[in-house]
């Protein structure tokens, strides 16, 4: 059953999305994991259980830290380049990667020993304050405390601070919804292309990840980028670096930025070895000659593959050395300077000047009766 939901910690909230099943469980109808809960029993994410016959989120307030970041670590490449934002996540997660690369928070059972306390209005005043163009929910993914990073980003939002999540799509319907509407622009976690991959290393499901990501491309106005992490010998053959793209190009069309991660031994693939620069070059080409236009390598430091180059000239018009941007060539509203052709994302005005800088961030104020 696990640590026990106290309803009067400050940090516990009733949740929307669930239902009573026949046999006298409760089914948490957040995402497609439809977990079946008896009293007591939290969720396979931990921070979502039941109590008094209902589902409780027990992170509302919690957090595992505050940092700010330059954009392009989340990474988004055609949002704001060279701004900062506040990152924060909470603990636990809804899916069961044995790669994960943060384990230590996503799949974190000790609650409690969360680091910082901070409500939805001082998280967005602590933006402000710190020169923060944007908020990021992110180090796990945030479907899993949707209900604090919708009120977040409602705080944020109120104060002329964008949002970002940082996600795996793995949410169900009505859920998905409500979240997205509040969220400027996201990165989706795009894993591999296989329903097999999916099965065996995260306990996910490719669908439902598609399924997010069309939904975000053609029902809403959330800036879209995708993640993929290239893991040897399981997600990397040409094959199906060549079968996702062109998906990508189908469906959601040239523009949609794709990072493609290097995997380094963690969690439970230790005996895994770490990406190699080849292999992510090559995912990048055959997605370049598959017609995706923007197209990018992370975890590694490739200055090719961390260049945004227009579609229209070729030309080089933002120019990284891993997160700092060393030649900007767009126009305040994004246009190249030297063709005139418009590139993807969301500028407005001047590039930012973050740099590489990374600023952990105490919010002192405390979080707000939630009761």
């Amino acid at each position: 059953m696990g640590e026990p939901i106290v309803l009067d910690d400050g940090f516990t909230v009733p949740t929307e999305y669930w239902h009573q099943l026949g046999d006298g469980r409760v089914q948490c109808d957040l995402c497609p994991r439809y977990c079946k809960l008896h009293e007591g029993q939290r969720g396979l994410c931990f921070v979502r259980g039941r109590a008094e016959g209902k589902i409780y989120l027990t992170t509302y307030g919690r957090s595992s830290g505050f940092c700010v970041d330059p954009i392009e670590k989340k990474p988004l490449n055609h949002f704001y380049p060279g701004t900062s934002v506040l990152s924060f996540g909470t603990a636990g997660c809804n899916l069961a990667c044995r790669f994960c690369q943060n384990w230590d928070i996503s799949k974190s059972k000790q609650i409690h020993s969360l680091a910082a306390a901070a409500s939805p209005e001082a998280i967005a005043l602590a933006a402000v304050e710190h020169g923060c163009k944007s908020v990021a929910f992110t180090y796990n993914d945030p479907t899993i405390f949707v209900e604090y990073a919708r009120d977040t980003a409602i705080a944020c939002h109120e104060l002329g601070i964008s949002t970002v999540a940082v996600t795996a799509g793995y949410v169900c319907d009505e859920p998905r919804v409500e979240m997205f509407r509040h969220i400027d622009a996201a990165n989706v976690d795009l894993k591999a292309f296989t329903e097999d991959f999916y099965t065996r290393l995260t306990g996910g499901s490719l669908a439902t990840t598609l399924d997010t990501i069309t939904y975000l491309h053609r029902e809403t106005d959330v800036w879209l980028e995708l993640t993929t992490l290239i893991i040897p010998g399981h997600n990397d053959s040409e094959e199906e670096v060549d079968r996702m793209t062109r998906w990508v190009v189908a469906e959601l069309g040239p523009d949609v930025p794709i990072h493609f991660s290097a995997f380094h031994p963690d969690y439970r693939m230790l005996d895994t070895p770490q990406t190699s620069q080849k292999t992510l070059r090559g995912a990048r080409d055959i997605a370049l000659s598959n017609g995706i236009n923007y197209v990018y390598t992370g975890n590694v430091h490739d200055s090719d593959g961390d260049t945004t180059n227009c579609p229209g000239c070729g030309t080089g018009v933002i120019v990284r050395d891993w997160y700092r941007i060393d030649r900007y060539g767009l126009t305040d509203d994004g246009l190249c300077r030297s063709c005139n052709t418009a590139i993807a994302g969301r500028f407005d005005g001047p590039v930012g000047t973050w740099g590489r800088r990374r600023q952990p961030v105490t919010i002192s104020k405390p979080t707000r009766d939630t009761q």
